[in-house]
């Protein structure tokens, strides 16, 4: 494959998102895309990057290049991709030891074309990987699913819940979620794909004040009982409903809940144009 790539665009690219997308958009079909893996991706770790795009990806761990310098970096890439003739960047792309080198010191050392793609905002703010996060952690997912350009999600395996939910609450899927950034502790409209299908529901992630105070990641099917669940499931969040809270009474938490899924149940018939 990396013989036929003629152009790449290189980056962390955590998050894929609107930023990242416009320098994927100055590559053609004899593009990929160069990840430089820093151990940090939470928006999108490791392969799920692949989720956002149809190029290829290949990965480079930053502790295995960190050392080079500006012309050994660019000796491994034509290595690597012996055809390539296109280099695209972002204003802010730092390379080699210690990050010395910028853009200015690639257009030196590599013979072919080097495009830089400047800063990319949405109204009036620029979008990183950073400030999605920062969304996150305030539960301003409005915020952070504007500059993704798509609704922010988890990925997790199912696990043994409390049982609490089904016997006294409303039953929900409990999911182990690693490497990903979580959200602010809170209840979530969202979507929840289980094998190829999806479902409207409302996620909680959190401390479980109410309970056992041990911390969950659970998602309830609006109007759905599917019985067991197995493996992987994916949640996409939509809307931050209302914060983590502690109640005195299971009667009091089940009230709650049922408000949030009446919640839930009624932006779903709003996005169908119903009454």
């Amino acid at each position: 494959m990396m013989n036929t790539i003629e152009a790449i665009a290189i980056g962390g690219f955590d998050g894929m998102h609107i930023g990242h997308q416009k320098l994927f958009g100055e590559l053609d079909s004899h593009g990929a895309i160069v990840v430089i893996e820093t151990g940090y991706a939470n928006l999108t770790p490791g392969r799920e990057r692949e989720r956002y795009t149809s190029y290829p990806i290949c990965y480079y761990a930053l502790e295995t290049i960190r050392h080079l310098d500006g012309g050994e970096f660019v000796r491994m890439l034509l290595r690597h991709f012996p055809k390539l003739k296109k280099i695209v960047v972002g204003y802010d792309f730092h390379f080699g030891k210690n990050r010395r080198y910028s853009f200015g010191d690639l257009r030196e050392l590599f013979d072919g074309e080097v495009k830089v793609v400047e800063q990319v905002c949405l109204d009036d703010d620029s979008v990183h990987s950073h400030k999605i996060r920062a969304k996150l952690q305030i539960g301003d997912i409005a915020g952070a699913n504007s500059f993704l350009g798509r609704s922010y999600l988890l990925k997790g395996e199912v696990i043994k819940g409390q049982g609490l939910g089904r016997r006294e609450l409303v039953p929900t899927i409990n999911l182990k979620v690693e490497g990903y950034q979580l959200p602010k502790e809170g209840i979530y409209a969202t979507r929840t794909k289980v094998g190829d299908r999806w479902f409207d529901s409302v996620s909680f992630l959190g401390h479980r004040l109410s309970t056992d105070g041990s911390f969950a990641v659970e998602t309830h099917l609006i109007d759905r009982d599917i019985g067991e669940v197995e493996g992987v499931i994916v949640i996409e969040f939509i809307e931050y409903l209302r914060g983590n809270q502690k109640f005195d009474t299971l009667l009091g938490l089940r009230s709650a809940i049922e408000a949030d899924i009446e919640a839930r149940r009624a932006m779903s018939h709003n996005l169908r144009g119903e009454k």
